[in-house]
C-alpha cells in the first residue's frame, strides 16, 4: 500500500471561498474508453443540464483511457467547440488512473466524475456536490441501494452489487452502502493527500479510496439516486469481481498490519473554531462497546471452559487462577487489535503488563467471591461456583473497559499539529489546502482562469478573521438570463 502522503492532519474544514467570477467551482470527469458513440451525447446532456441547474462555473473533462477508435477524435472537437469542456489523453487503460490523474492536477475545488452512459439521474448532481461546497462533509457518494432510491436493473446485477457491499462490510467493515456506483465527488483539498495512499488504478479505486477515507474519520455523504442499467455496458463483470476481491484482500492486510498512515488525512473535532479547543474528545465509543462485549463473551467461554480443566487437576483457586491468567492473556490481545485499533507490534509487552495489572484486579474479585462462597459453605456445589464466578466476572467487566479505554490504551493525540487545537501558540504555521506542490492543469484555449487556494493561518482561524473569505458565492453567468423575465 502507499504511504507517501505528506504528514499533519487535514485542517477543518471551511465553506469555499468566494472566487473570480469564470473560475470552476466543479469539475465533472468523464472517463471513457472507446466510447465515440456515446461521448458526444453524454457531454452535451451533461453540458446542457450543468449549464441550465448549476449556479457556479463548472467544467467537464473528457479523460480518455487509452481509446483505439475514433473517441479521442470527438473528444478534441467537444473542447474545442465548447468552452466549458476539456480533455485529457492517457496512454494506459483504468479508470482509477484516469481519475487520479485528473483529480490530482485539477484547480477546481470540488472534483467528481460520472459514467458516460448516464446511468444516474443528473438531477441528484447538485445534491451530491452541496455538501462539500458548504463544508460538511469531505465525499460524497450515489447510492443505488438506499431505501429511496429508484433503480432499474437486471436481477444479476443486483445480485452481484448487493452481495459485493455485503461483502465489504463483513470484511472492512464498511458502512457506506454502494461502492461501486459510478457517480462520486471528493473535496478537492481532500483529494490531494487521500489519493496518493490509493495504490489501485482500475474499478476497484472507487471502494479503496471510500474504505481510507472511513477509516480515517472522514465525512460520507449518500445521496440516493434513480439509476437506469445500461445493457450496453462493456464492464467485464468477472473479470472485474477478481480483481475487486484481490484489493478487498489486500486493503484488508493493510488495515489489519496497520501499514496505512490514517492519522494523515484525519479531521480535528469540530469545524467550528470553537470547538478546536476541546481536547480528548471520545471516539467510537458504541463501536468499542459492542466489541468488548463481544470479546468479554468470547473471553468469558474460554475462561470457564479453562476452570472446568484445570480444576480436574486441583482446587479452586490454583484453577481460578490459571484459567484467569491465560484468558486474561487473550482477552488482552484481542481488545488490543478488535476493539481499540491497535496495529503492530510496538507497546504489546507494555500492554500486557498492563493487561495484567488488571487481571490482578479480576482475580481479586473472582478469588474474594471464592472465598467468600467457602467460608458460607464447606462444600459448595460445581454449579454454585459457576454462578459465583459468572457473578463476580461481570462485576470485574465494567472495571475492566474503563481501565482498557482510560489507561491501557488511551486515545493518542501524539501526531496531531497544536495550532490546530490551541490556537494561541505563537508564530504559527501556514495551513494550504493542497498538501504537496500538485502540477497545473496543462494550458487549455478556453482562457478560464485558475482556482486558487487561500491558505489560512491557525490564529487567523480562532479570531475569525477568515470570515471575509466565506461569503456566499456568486452566479458566474450574469449573462445567463431568461429574456422573458420582467425582471
Amino acid at each position: 500500500m502507499r504511504s507517501d502522503s505528506s504528514p499533519g492532519t487535514l485542517p477543518a474544514r471551511e465553506h469555499l471561498p468566494a472566487g473570480d467570477a469564470g473560475t470552476p467551482v466543479l469539475d465533472v470527469v468523464v472517463p471513457v474508453y472507446n466510447e465515440e458513440k456515446d461521448l458526444e451525447p453524454c457531454v452535451l446532456r451533461l453540458h446542457e443540464h450543468l449549464r441550465r441547474t448549476f449556479p457556479y462555473a463548472f467544467r467537464i473533462t473528457i479523460a480518455d483511457n487509452a481509446s483505439t477508435d475514433t473517441t479521442p477524435q470527438v473528444a478534441a472537437r467537444l473542447a474545442t467547440e465548447i468552452p466549458e469542456v476539456s480533455h485529457v489523453r492517457l496512454e494506459q487503460k483504468g479508470r482509477g488512473r484516469a481519475l487520479r490523474t485528473v483529480w490530482s492536477a485539477s484547480d477546481a475545488p470540488i472534483l467528481a466524475y460520472m459514467d458516460v452512459d448516464l446511468s444516474t439521474d443528473l438531477n441528484a448532481l447538485l445534491p451530491l456536490v452541496a455538501p462539500l461546497i458548504s463544508g460538511h462533509s469531505d465525499l460524497a457518494i450515489g447510492s443505488r441501494l438506499a431505501r429511496s432510491s429508484r433503480v432499474v436493473r437486471g436481477p444479476k446485477r443486483e445480485f452481484i452489487s448487493r452481495s459485493y457491499n455485503m461483502i465489504l462490510r463483513g470484511s472492512l467493515q464498511a458502512r457506506f452502502s454502494d461502492a461501486q456506483c459510478g457517480f462520486k465527488a471528493i473535496r478537492r483539498d481532500v483529494a490531494q493527500v487521500l489519493l496518493p495512499m490509493v495504490e489501485d488504478t482500475g474499478w476497484f479505486f472507487d471502494t479503496e479510496m471510500l474504505v481510507i477515507a472511513e477509516r480515517a474519520g472522514l465525512r460520507i455523504h449518500e445521496v440516493p439516486v434513480d439509476w437506469v442499467d445500461d445493457p450496453d455496458s462493456t464492464v467485464h463483470i468477472l473479470r472485474t469481481a477478481t480483481e475487486d476481491l484481490k484489493g478487498v484482500w489486500r486493503v484488508g492486510r493493510a488495515l489489519a498490519t496497520g501499514s496505512l498512515p490514517l492519522d494523515r488525512i484525519t479531521r480535528p473535532f469540530g469545524d467550528d473554531p470553537r470547538d478546536r479547543d476541546i481536547q480528548d474528545v471520545p471516539k467510537g465509543l458504541a463501536r468499542q462497546l459492542v466489541g468488548f462485549c463481544v470479546v468479554g463473551g468470547l473471553s468469558t467461554l474460554f475462561y470457564l471452559l479453562l476452570y472446568s480443566v484445570f480444576r480436574q487437576f486441583g482446587g479452586s483457586q490454583v484453577a481460578n487462577a490459571l484459567a484467569l491468567l491465560v484468558s486474561a492473556v487473550a482477552n488482552t490481545a484481542a481488545n488490543r487489535r478488535l476493539t481499540f485499533g491497535v496495529r503492530g507490534s510496538g507497546g504489546a509487552v507494555r500492554h500486557q503488563a498492563q493487561g495484567l495489572v488488571v487481571f490482578g484486579i479480576g482475580l481479586a474479585l473472582t478469588s474474594g467471591s471464592l472465598a467468600a462462597l467457602n467460608a458460607a459453605t464447606s462444600n459448595p456445589a460445581h454449579s454454585t461456583e459457576l454462578a459465583v464466578l459468572i457473578a463476580a466476572n461481570l462485576a470485574a467487566t465494567v472495571l475492566r473497559f474503563l481501565l482498557f479505554r482510560a489507561w491501557v490504551f488511551p486515545e493518542r493525540h501524539d501526531n496531531q499539529p497544536t495550532t490546530v487545537v490551541a490556537a494561541h501558540e505563537p508564530s504559527p504555521p501556514t495551513y494550504a489546502v493542497a498538501s504537496s506542490p500538485q502540477p497545473p492543469l496543462p494550458q487549455r484555449p478556453t482562457g478560464r482562469t485558475a482556482y486558487e487556494t487561500t491558505p489560512f493561518r491557525a490564529g487567523e482561524v480562532a479570531d475569525r478573521s477568515w470570515e471575509d473569505a466565506t461569503l456566499h458565492l456568486q452566479p458566474v453567468r450574469p449573462t445567463d438570463t431568461d429574456p422573458r423575465d420582467p425582471r
